[in-house]
């Protein structure tokens, strides 16, 4: 979700130039929007996926106690952006893409980029056949790796209509969860006393801000290390975990390959008091529509 949204954020938006303004607003709203919409499934983010399982969490209990909370607060949190930007927004519509501004996606690949051909209709079913078959094998790893190995050769048999896999940012991810889960028990001994001393507001506050320093997948494994811990306190600190994670690259997995993306298109690098500050409006939304409805 996070490179499918950057990469049309990247063509439809910042390809005509827009101010430094709405570059930070539409990327501080990104990344709220990114991890908090991860809620509506209980596969869908790294900090929920984390707490699944041990919680015996499904889809259906994510939309009931997250999922619809979280559509209300992107929904709102998206109108008034769109409210106040509106006037840039609808000058934009009149520029035409920078003739030198290099496609985001190609200048990610090395070498001259390749003319593609239109992508046929079965390669997009093939594709969510692939993307089915790992959601429901995800717990079972030699189908799940059997059809990683299978969708990655299907990918090159078929390179004419579609640009080369990046696997840098998915591997980094998949080692920071894997070595969490290996290294994180040790944690057990001071988390869990300090976790259960909380009650419930002062968990997910707690949470919220943790994640600005820590990755929320942390946050939310480290609570499965609790004992004995309440529903509604297992509630909070995910509510928390995913609200606070758009306010660093660093709060949300995800974040860096947005990061990755739409860097470029900044003048200097990413500026964390910027972005936190694009982030802060989407973030107390999040909390309202988690905390107030």
């Amino acid at each position: 979700a996070m490179t499918i949204c950057a990469l049309l954020l990247a063509r439809q938006f910042y390809d005509l130039e827009p101010s430094t303004r709405l570059k930070y607003a539409t990327l501080g709203l990104l990344f709220v929007n990114i991890s908090i919409g991860g809620t509506l499934t209980h596969f869908a983010a790294p900090p929920v996926l984390m707490v699944a399982r041990p919680w015996g969490w499904d889809t259906s209990f994510m939309i009931g106690h997250f999922g619809w909370r979280a559509a209300v607060a992107i929904l709102s949190a998206t109108g008034i952006y769109y409210a106040v930007f509106r006037n840039e927004l609808g000058a934009l519509g009149n520029r035409d893409p920078s003739p030198d501004r290099e496609d985001p996606e190609e200048a990610s690949t090395a070498g001259s980029p390749v003319a593609l051909l239109p992508v046929p209709a079965w390669l997009v079913v093939a594709h969510l056949v692939f993307m089915a078959w790992t959601v429901f094998n995800a717990h079972y790893p030699a189908l799940f790796v059997g059809g990683f190995l299978i969708f990655l050769g299907f990918v090159r048999a078929t390179a004419v209509y579609q640009t080369r896999i990046e696997l840098k940012a998915p591997l980094l991810v998949g080692f920071f969860l894997a070595g969490l889960v290996i290294h994180g028990g040790l944690q057990g001994w001071w988390i869990a006393p300090v976790l259960a001393s909380l009650s419930e507001e002062p968990l997910f506050f707690g949470a919220t801000l943790l994640t600005a320093f820590n990755d929320n997948a942390l946050i939310t494994y480290l609570a499965t290390l609790v004992p004995n811990l309440s529903d509604d306190l297992k509630v909070a600190v995910v509510e928390g975990a995913v609200t606070g994670g758009g306010l660093t690259v660093i709060a949300n997995a995800p974040n860096p390959a947005g990061q990755a993306i739409l860097g470029p298109f900044f003048a200097t690098a990413i500026s964390p008091l910027k972005l936190f500050l694009a982030a802060l409006l989407p973030t107390v939304i999040a909390i309202l529509a988690f905390r107030a409805i």
